[in-house]
């Protein structure tokens, strides 16, 4: 067994990154990695999206350097990076002070073969130098135990096996294991693959498993594009939306994580640093219904598996708000010493307390889900009476629970009220109930779930109604506004041309706008007053102005926006509205679902202009 890698690696040429959220994704649904614009891994967690974080320098501050599957040309000059056209491979170019260009290609095998997705949990990385004599330097610097302790290793012929506290992770390349191991700078004078993933012995030679590998991904994405039904506007922002929301799912259970990180604070010194590594049911349905509306539908159907055995698991039908991929109930959360936090400000966090909430809009989040299923003849599997049954269990929850208290959607920690969205949410649960049971010709129980729908509506429009303020109010029988109130026409609840959300409208641009950015409410919180816009919020405006027509000021609005992705097309959960920065866990659904429903919405027709 040999010492671990830091231990014989010399100290690097460059000095220690500021970090930033200028990150790529590669994934294939069951792996994923952030990759910066220098071609270095900084964040990937194992065995699945919500485990240790193998590489972790994201989190790692400005403390020794570790943690990251660094590439770095000597005599650096710049770097280019991209994804290769509508793909989930990305390339990054480094150059050097003399000219001397290579390339660098990441991404996680993922194809059809033998009837089935062929989805490893790995990555692979290959290196080809374009122009000159490139010197490179690969540091492999794994960790385990969040960042805790750096990892014995093993070496053969043409890998090394890192023993990752449980689990062993193999790398096998066909460029000098003692260079790799030591850390020595070598010339890029021909290919080189690096193929990372379980301690299993390859197939065949790693650069020509590599190469096959390369192709057939590229396929299966360009594939899986071709089908995508896009506008004629905005294409290659809802082509990388889609691919980034499909390597959030957890395709063996169906879960969907609502970022691939935890702990990158919502700004500075905040101390809102929360793990967004788990699925809550409000934002798949978010994620699921933006693929839906592209066409992409078997992310459906896998979340449709995964809330079917999460109901099967609750017999009265109450859901907590979150759940792990592995439909883990408890995700206890504790704060990670080990790990000085993004930029240093932490403190990190692995697991969410949110898991103990009442959170009332869950039971409409998972019908809303599921409802297409019932309507929608290209599934090969539809939705039927069994499957209403068990959605029935979540209905009479919605119907009891509609007028109590919870933490509402943004999950305050010590204060409860009877929030709108909540009430509106479980509306929603009973009115597509009975929506349902008339596909189903279901007359008795169509009528009992619109009898229970009519019921909550009025409730909400009397109870979440501020005559003073001539607005719909955050919690019943208040006085503070929040952004999901932009919601109520698209959940259906309310004409978006109805005078009284016209008027709440104008009273959430009046308190809660910030130029194009919109804030989720202004009223402090556990830790104060919101420091960032929350960007769902923004396209939730930008949803209700074209709602009520006023498509110009969307378009300015989502102007705004598409200008803060970052250079890969790529969102955070929220963005300072004086600097432009992303701040937040990342890539966010929430937002990524975004730009896919203003694309759609602001696009013009593809019959007005063909």
């Amino acid at each position: 067994m040999n010492a671990p890698l830091e231990a014989l690696a010399p100290a690097g040429t460059a000095s220690l990154p500021s970090h930033s959220l200028d990150l790529g994704v590669i994934g294939n649904a069951a792996a994923a990695a952030l990759v910066d614009r220098n071609g270095s891994i900084v964040w990937m967690c194992a065995p699945r999206m919500d485990g240790d974080p193998v590489f972790c320098r994201l989190l790692a501050g400005t403390q020794a350097e570790g943690g990251d599957w660094s590439i770095t040309i000597e005599d650096f000059a710049h770097s280019e990076q991209r994804y290769l056209r509508n793909t989930a491979i990305l390339e990054t170019i480094l150059t050097d002070g003399a000219g001397n260009r290579l390339r660098i290609l990441d991404f996680a095998p993922r194809f059809k073969e033998l009837g089935r997705i062929f989805r490893p949990l790995g990555i692979v990385r290959m290196i080809e130098p374009l122009e000159g004599t490139p010197r490179a330097r690969v540091l492999m610097r794994p960790r385990h135990g969040y960042g805790a302790h750096v990892p014995e290793t093993t070496r053969g012929t043409n890998h090394i096996r890192f023993l990752l506290g449980e689990q062993v992770l193999r790398l096998t390349t066909n460029a000098p294991i003692d260079y790799i191991e030591h850390g020595r700078a070598f010339l890029i004078d021909r290919p080189y693959a690096f193929v990372f993933g379980a301690d299993e012995r390859l197939s065949e030679a790693p650069l020509q498993m590599a190469r096959g590998f390369l192709d057939k991904t590229a396929d299966y994405w360009r594939n899986w594009v071709r089908y995508l039904s896009v506008p004629l506007d905005y294409q290659d922002v809802v082509i990388r939306s889609a691919i980034t929301l499909k390597l959030c799912a957890h395709e063996e259970t169906g879960g969907i994580v609502a970022a691939l990180t935890t702990s990158i604070p919502e700004y500075g010194e905040s101390g809102r640093t929360w793990d967004y590594r788990f699925c809550w049911l409000r934002d798949s349905y978010f994620t699921v219904s933006a693929l839906n509306l592209l066409g992409a539908t078997r992310t459906m159907e896998e979340y449709l598996s995964y809330v079917s055995n999460i109901a099967a698991g609750s017999p009265d039908g109450y859901l907590q708000p979150l759940f792990g991929l592995g439909l883990e109930r408890q995700v206890d959360e504790e704060m990670v010493p080990t790990l000085p936090g993004y930029r240093s400000l932490g403190p990190v966090r692995r697991g969410n307390a949110a898991y103990t909430q009442v959170q009332n809009d869950g039971y409409g989040s998972v019908i809303l889900s599921i409802t297409q299923a019932f309507f929608d003849e290209r599934l090969p599997t539809m939705g039927g009476e069994a499957l209403f049954t068990r959605l029935e269990r979540l209905g009479r929850q919605a119907a009891m629970r509609w007028n109590q208290p919870d933490a509402g959607l943004w999950e305050f920690r010590t204060r409860g009220a009877v929030h709108t969205h909540s009430a509106v949410m479980c509306w929603a649960a009973c009115d597509r109930l009975a929506k349902i049971a008339a596909r189903l010709a279901l007359s008795e129980r169509e009528a009992q779930w619109r009898a229970e729908a009519d019921l909550i509506r009025e409730g909400i429009l009397e109870q979440g109604w501020n005559k003073e303020l001539q607005s719909f109010v955050s919690s019943f029988g208040g006085r503070d506004l929040d952004a999901s109130l932009l919601l109520m026409p698209q959940v259906g609840i309310i004409p978006a041309h109805d005078p009284r959300f016209l008027s709440t409208l104008e009273a959430c641009e009046k308190h809660l706008r910030f130029g194009n950015h919109l804030y989720r409410y202004r009223a402090p919180d556990d830790f104060g007053e919101p420091e960032t816009a929350f960007t769902a919020c923004t396209f939730w405006l930008i949803d209700a102005l074209v709602r009520v027509g006023r498509r110009e000021d969307a378009r300015q609005i989502f102007a705004e926006i598409l200008r803060t992705r970052n250079h890969l097309g790529l969102l955070s959960e929220g963005v300072h509205v004086e600097t432009g920065e992303l701040w937040g866990n990342f890539p966010q659904t929430y937002s990524m679902v975004g730009l896919v429903h203003a694309a759609m919405h602001l696009s013009r027709r593809w019959e007005d202009v063909l």
